[in-house]
């Protein structure tokens, strides 16, 4: 679904400040221009986009986030109405189906969000729907939205092909905009091939989450690395000895451990190999749900870990990709902030975007970016409505909206 709120290739090179020193625009009726400005068509915005270039205070950026937050969620509402009616997002010829539950009695905007991938795969429609329909009835958190999606493929790796990943990130944005869920609070679980998804899925889309747990999953080739702001279940029959399911689930736990042990800032995780018990673990995984339920969210963390699965991605946390990027699995980006200095190694593009917020460093304070121990950039960097209005429409997720961005040469 094409979003009516594009404005990325008017804004790109306005809203990011390269190496020069940024030039003061005349400060600020702004906030009663930029209100005005989301009321208006959409050929109006696009010549009249000079608003949103303007630098704002932090209090500024504040207002102007919610303002422009609220804009995009009437959108995402308007947009999503119907499919949430239906049950069914679409995007191309893929169609994702789903069933809900609701539990607890959450304020709208405070609920939890737990999708919940079913097993099955690489079998006949008919088998695929009897796991859907197992997994509808399979856990109960103690509060939240329940929400069992359908795989739009009966295919082996139904829950990690390329088309799952946007079709969730539509799933999550209208469950916040329609549903009150909290952004913040969205948990991602699977059992079986389901379990095969947690572990593709949760690594490459861990900013989208607060906690993830895998049930008698492979991993296949996918790492952990990519967890470090993540919490991570890993929960398995002692006897499930299929493609050493068990085996792998052991050592895949020590690798989060020994992780841990040298960033304990990062990578926490629980781990339970139940002796004796085969694929199906008697419904004693459910202890997951409460573990994961104490996690919420932080999409702005100090250190971020991002390494490309064969599904690549443009943005992770704070981090996002030049146009035309061609990122290769494998890739991996090290990012860390320690006050006012961002230190990036690894496979760093030219024309990296940090995407910024006071949350991350001091906005009304130079900052100091080194990557692969070269000094990049050295200054301030300018909040603009320009920065909010772009994440906004890559997600609509305003907790994780910058309000300044930086390329970097």
């Amino acid at each position: 679904m094409k979003s009516r709120f594009t404005l990325a290739a008017l804004l790109t090179l306005s809203a990011m400040p390269t190496l020069a020193a940024p030039r003061r625009s005349p400060p600020v009726r702004t906030l009663n221009d930029l209100s005005n400005w989301t009321m208006q068509p959409d050929a109006v915005r696009r010549s009249d986009a000079a608003v949103l270039r303007r630098p704002l205070s932090k209090a500024e950026a504040d207002v102007a986030l919610e303002l422009l937050a609220a804009a995009r969620m009437r959108q995402v509402t308007a947009d999503y109405r119907a499919a949430m009616a239906a049950k069914a997002i679409t995007l191309g010829d893929k169609t994702l189906r789903w069933e809900s539950r609701q539990f607890g009695s959450a304020l709208h905007g405070k609920r939890s969000l737990w999708i919940s991938m079913h097993g099955g795969g690489n079998a006949a429609p008919a088998v695929n729907d009897q796991q859907w329909r197992n997994q509808i009835r399979l856990y109960e958190p103690a509060e939240g939205i329940y929400l069992a999606p359908r795989a739009p493929t009966d295919t082996w790796n139904l829950w990690h092909e390329a088309h799952i990943d946007p079709l969730f990130q539509r799933l999550i944005d209208a469950q916040v905009a329609i549903n009150g869920v909290d952004r913040d609070r969205v948990y991602l679980l699977g059992y079986s091939a389901g379990g095969d998804g947690v572990w593709q899925l949760a690594p490459r889309m861990a900013d989208r989450f607060a906690a993830a747990s895998m049930m008698a999953g492979h991993p296949n080739e996918a790492g952990v690395a990519g967890l470090r702001n993540l919490p991570f279940g890993i929960f398995m029959g002692g006897a499930d000895a299929a493609y050493d399911r068990n085996r792998i689930a052991a050592e895949k736990s020590a690798e989060l451990g020994k992780l841990h042990a040298a960033d304990p800032g990062g990578y926490v995780s629980m781990t339970r190999i139940y002796p004796g018990l085969p694929h199906w673990m008697n419904r004693k995984d459910a202890e997951a749900l409460p573990w994961m339920a104490q996690f919420v969210r932080n999409p702005w963390p100090k250190r971020v870990v991002w390494v490309q699965d064969d599904v690549t991605h443009e943005r992770f946390y704070w981090l996002h990709l030049p146009d035309g990027a061609a990122p290769k699995a494998g890739d991996r980006i090290d990012a860390r902030v320690e006050g006012q200095a961002i230190t990036i190694d690894g496979a760093v593009p030219a024309g990296l975007e940090l995407r910024l917020s006071d949350r991350l460093v001091d906005l009304d304070r130079p900052v100091r970016v080194t990557v692969n121990g070269r000094r990049v950039f050295a200054g301030k960097v300018p909040r603009t409505a320009a920065a909010i209005v772009r994440s906004l429409e890559e997600r609509a997720d305003p907790a994780a909206a910058a309000t300044a961005m930086l390329r970097l040469p």
